[in-house]
């Protein structure tokens, strides 16, 4: 049950940039013992998502290492996103089977985001709730039997624009708030803002990548510092 090296290279090479550094858990095979400065946050908690928590902050620890950087502790801020060592910015995300975390130097990224998903469709009752209407247009020129797969990307695009984006607008915001283009083609995708989200301005885009590995829906955004300044006019 060791985590699949193919999502790795899946990330390393197809979805990020290169000076992000990749790690993988397996949820499955956490002990229960947690950092005294993460575990705090998860009193009470459920033992699949002490688990999954778990093993996305090892991840992340093991990801700081690959960079040459010290592993520290990740603790969850009030509004639940890990709070990142100085210096340091980040993403984690899970499944039942798979912990990921990506790891860069804030010097140099201004946010990062990466979403895992099981590579099955969207439940067809919650398209309505995160895809916009011409989000929904466009899957319905796509080719039936792809449709709920192609939801379920939309939904995952969003999630990792959104984490990426996080860092600046320290916005909470709903799926409607971005509207994604995807080039099936390239395996690219954007993500405008439909409105403004704090110094991030409407009109602005996130560009992203997706691939499929390990059974595994995989997008990931990156935000460089120059990018940065862009988004939120400065």
């Amino acid at each position: 049950m060791s985590p699949d090296p193919a999502l790795v290279k899946a990330l390393s090479e197809s979805v990020l940039p290169s000076g992000l550094a990749v790690a993988v858990r397996d949820p499955r095979l956490m002990p229960s013992a947690a950092d005294p400065q993460e575990a705090d946050a998860l009193k009470g908690a459920v033992p699949r998502r002490l688990a999954e928590f778990h093993a996305g902050r090892a991840a992340a620890r093991a990801a700081m290492v690959t960079l040459g950087l010290p592993p520290r502790p990740v603790p969850m801020g009030p509004d639940r996103a890990p709070l990142w060592p100085n210096g340091v910015t980040g993403s984690i995300s899970h499944t039942a089977t798979t912990c990921v975390a990506v790891v860069g130097l804030r010097e140099v990224w201004a946010g990062v985001g990466v979403d895992l998903e099981d590579a099955t469709a969207l439940d067809p009752l919650l398209v309505g709730e995160i895809c916009t209407k011409a989000e929904q247009r466009w899957l319905g020129q796509q080719p039936a039997a792809d449709r709920g797969l192609l939801a379920k990307l939309i939904f995952s695009a969003k999630e990792a624009a959104y984490k990426a984006q996080y860092p600046l607008s320290r916005t909470l915001f709903g799926f409607d708030a971005l509207e994604l283009s995807i080039d099936r083609t390239t395996c690219r995708f954007e993500a405008r803002f439909q409105d403004d989200q704090g110094p991030i301005v409407a009109g602005a885009v996130l560009g992203g990548l997706y691939v499929h590995a390990a059974g595994l829906l995989v997008t990931g955004v990156a935000v460089g510092q120059a990018e940065a300044a862009q988004l939120t006019g400065g």
